[in-house]
């Protein structure tokens, strides 16, 4: 298995919680309701829309592989929760294709959707370790 760039964690005051990556700063938040301020997404919604982006990526690819104008292409991603887990229980994507989008392509940019990283990582999971550590 090969590493990847880790990501430092940061507490900027209140339940917010900043994470770097890359180069770059992801800044998250509780909602108003659940004790924060509602400055950011929480961190399940990044969650949920890293979901959503990474099908929307895979459309676009699809669509400029082929020269196929994304002008009013999209997704939309609805979920439900599963009321005796109270986690998610079922995410439908619903890719929304532009009128020129040619018919003898359509299921294949279901599979190209279905190929989503984000997705396959959460049907293959990884293993998780928690490990403590003095800080300083």
């Amino acid at each position: 298995m090969s590493e990847l760039p880790e990501i430092k964690v940061t507490f900027p005051g209140g339940l917010r919680v900043d994470a770097e990556y890359k180069g770059l700063v992801i800044k998250t938040d509780q909602p108003v309701y659940q004790g924060g301020d509602g400055t950011a997404p929480a961190p399940f919604d990044l969650f949920m829309v890293s979901i959503a982006t990474c099908a929307g990526f895979y459309v676009v690819a699809f669509c400029q592989e082929r020269e196929i104008p994304t002008d009013n292409a999209g997704v939309v991603m609805r979920m439900e929760k599963d009321p005796v887990s109270k986690l998610i229980g079922k995410i439908t994507i619903e890719v929304l294709l532009p009128a020129e989008f040619p018919e003898k392509y359509k299921r294949a940019v279901v599979k190209a959707v279905d190929t989503c990283t984000v997705k396959l990582n959460i049907i293959k999971a990884p293993a998780f370790e928690i490990v403590t550590k003095f800080s300083g």
